[in-house]
């Protein structure tokens, strides 16, 4: 939200397709459901949007097309361009009609690595996380006709999903994006069927049967491999940054990859105005990318890997979301602890857990 309001695009997004968000729905293996709000007032701004990604992404690319002199569309990147050990350019194809098959190569002071989880500039560049225990699998649907929304996003610890979870994320209209996630390494020694979980929480878990019964799914089912912040790769060298997915920046307890995108983005795109100052693209002209970037959200992808393994304890799922389904201040605490980046961290101290108890 910060890096929109710093391009001018939150107002953008509000006229947009779009829902408010106003906190979280946290349910735990054994079932039980608490809503932990994210602000004291309704009157308050919403800290989020829940957006399609046809129409989000869009918005940002249009804001970008609209800063170029000249933009090039239906261009596939196929390798990168070196001299030596510098990055001077990318080469591929056009696959638009007007131009398909033709090969063009262009040329820059830096390469900017945003193709996301597939990079193909990441992989040629030797910077692919490809450990399995640092990687997320993951496979969602657009639902229509979906019972019980609200103005809170849904994560779901079923038994169905652990060591994963499942959430629903509520669109305008009884819409909602329906998916699940998994560490790869744990799906893989499970054996697991994403898809064919998702369905059968869908159909048979009593949290959802009901509020499903009626639904139907808008979009073919998606299913992608997201590698996460827990695994830091190399981002950056001679001539080139790597940002976003192709960073391998995805946050490791939500698996989501929106918010960390955009900030690398922003610390890159100082780092590479500060290098065309000093006429240097050297790999330590842009060393201060991967520091500033780490300084801002190091500690909370460290943090949030180790919620994650914590997540595959059943046992303390379910103590702390029975405990919150039936006291304010434990809610109080969860919702400060996801919030306040200060407080963040409370998840990994014992005491946060006593008070729980005791709350």
């Amino acid at each position: 939200m910060s890096v929109l309001t710093d391009l001018g695009l939150v107002d953008a997004v509000r006229r947009a397709e779009h829902q408010d968000m106003y906190g979280i729905i946290f349910s735990s293996p054994n079932a039980k459901v608490v809503p932990v709000p994210s602000v004291k007032s309704p009157e308050e701004p919403p800290p989020g949007f829940v957006c399609r990604r046809e129409v989000f992404d869009n918005i940002l690319f249009q804001n970008a097309k609209s800063m170029c002199a000249k933009t090039i569309e239906g261009f596939t990147v196929t390798d990168v361009l070196k001299e030596g050990e510098r990055v001077v350019g990318v080469s591929g194809i056009m696959a638009r009609a007007e131009g398909e098959g033709k090969a063009l190569e262009f040329r820059a002071d830096v390469v900017v690595g945003a193709d996301g989880a597939g990079s193909v500039v990441a992989r040629k560049l030797g910077s692919v996380n490809g450990d399995e225990a640092h990687q997320c699998a993951a496979a969602r649907a657009y639902y229509e006709n979906v019972e019980g929304l609200s103005d809170k996003i849904e994560l779901h610890f079923v038994k169905e999903s652990l060591p994963g979870y499942f959430w629903i994320f509520p669109l305008p209209n009884k819409r909602a994006n329906v998916g699940i996630g998994m560490i790869v390494r744990d799906m893989k020694k499970n054996k697991v069927n994403l898809p064919q979980v998702m369905q059968a929480i869908l159909e048979n878990n009593p949290l959802f049967k009901e509020r499903f019964k009626n639904a139907r799914r808008a979009s073919d089912m998606k299913s992608w491999i997201l590698p996460l912040a827990s695994k830091r790769t190399k981002i950056h060298g001679h001539g080139y940054v790597l940002v976003g997915d192709a960073a391998s920046l995805i946050d490791p307890f939500s698996g989501e990859g929106v918010g960390n995108g955009l900030t690398s983005s922003r610390i890159a795109s100082r780092t590479i105005l500060k290098a065309f100052g000093k006429k240097d693209f050297s790999e330590a002209a842009l060393a201060e990318y991967p520091v500033e970037l780490f300084r801002e959200i190091g500690k909370e992808v460290d943090v949030n890997y180790k919620m994650q393994r914590l997540a595959n304890n059943e046992f303390l799922l379910n103590l702390v979301i029975d405990k919150a389904s039936r006291s304010k201040d434990v809610q109080g605490l969860i919702s400060d602890a996801l919030i306040n980046p200060d407080s963040h961290k409370n998840f990994l101290d014992p005491m946060f857990y006593i008070r729980v108890i005791f709350a």
